[in-house]
């Protein structure tokens, strides 16, 4: 009983993460449009896309029906962004310890793996 409360706080948990941080490129558009890489084209409609879909999948996961395809594509999203999170380490964006963005590269693997419990 204990583990199936525990699972569903991180399913919770990762549901208000994403649609956060799908709505802060809306409301924060420069800092997400600054990290995009310059050979994506349109970066502004890329970044409300991307936020857009945020949203989307982090309220397909709280519902049984749509759980495991948010999953997969918070998946697929994480790979898709990688590059964004790659190009912020090598510009040294925003000042940030070099060490800080170089952490953050790994850390997308861990959330790749939280996403996959929920598929």
């Amino acid at each position: 009983m204990q583990l199936i409360f525990m699972d569903e706080i991180f399913l919770y948990a990762m549901a208000i993460f994403y649609v956060t941080a799908g709505i802060m490129h809306f409301v924060k558009p420069k800092l997400y449009i600054s990290i995009i890489p310059p050979y994506i084209p349109q970066p502004r409609l890329v970044n409300r896309l991307v936020g857009f879909i945020e949203v989307i999948l982090g309220l397909g996961l709280v519902f049984d029906a749509t759980q495991t395809v948010a999953a997969y594509g918070i998946i697929l999203l994480l790979i898709a962004v990688f590059p964004a999170n790659l190009y912020m380490y090598q510009r040294n964006n925003k000042g940030l310890p070099k060490w800080l963005l170089l952490l953050r590269l790994p850390l997308q693997l861990l959330l790749i793996g939280w996403a996959y419990v929920y598929t």
